[in-house]
């Protein structure tokens, strides 16, 4: 898999983090962006009672999301200033519980395209200090071409406040 991707901004790295830092839905996860390189980023999710499903699992839609916003934000790391990215669809493969101490997702970019990126997300289950592979997912990015995230929080695409 080529890893060597050249990033139309050098300077992407805190433009990613600030977005990451941005998303709620990641905060009410406890979910951490850990690193982010050019076409690669990986994110940790501690383990909390709240985040099991009935059978004392991680839930299965965590770690979508998880695998989703790491192969998102490997995208985003590719793009030029002023551009964002939406997911236009993923396929993830649940094939090992994820039972243990937190989950780690790593997203790495496959093919960049202009307008259409393809990212595959592995997500490991940390149980007694080794990772166990319990999930990838395979996803299509959309390049926002000169819109960045805060043109489309101005624009009123998120959710208004109650």
């Amino acid at each position: 898999m080529n890893t060597d991707f050249q990033p139309r901004n050098p300077g992407f790295e805190p433009l990613v983090r600030d977005s990451f830092q941005r998303q709620s839905f990641m905060g009410v996860l406890g979910a951490q962006l850990i690193s982010v390189t050019a076409g690669a980023a990986e994110i940790h999710v501690p383990y909390r009672e709240d985040l099991l499903q009935q059978h004392g699992l991680f839930h299965g839609g965590l770690i979508g999301t998880i695998a989703d916003n790491a192969g998102g934000y490997a995208t985003a790391s590719l793009l030029a200033a002023g551009d964002s990215v939406l997911t236009v669809e993923y396929k993830l493969n649940l094939m090992a519980p994820a039972q243990g101490e937190a989950l780690i997702s790593r997203g790495q970019v496959i093919r960049p395209g202009r307008t259409m990126t393809v990212c595959r997300s592995d997500v490991f289950v940390l149980r007694g200090g080794q990772q166990h592979l319990c999930a990838t997912m395979l996803g299509t990015f959309m390049r926002l071409a000169g819109v960045s995230d805060h043109d489309l929080t101005a624009r009123g695409v998120s959710a208004p406040n109650a």
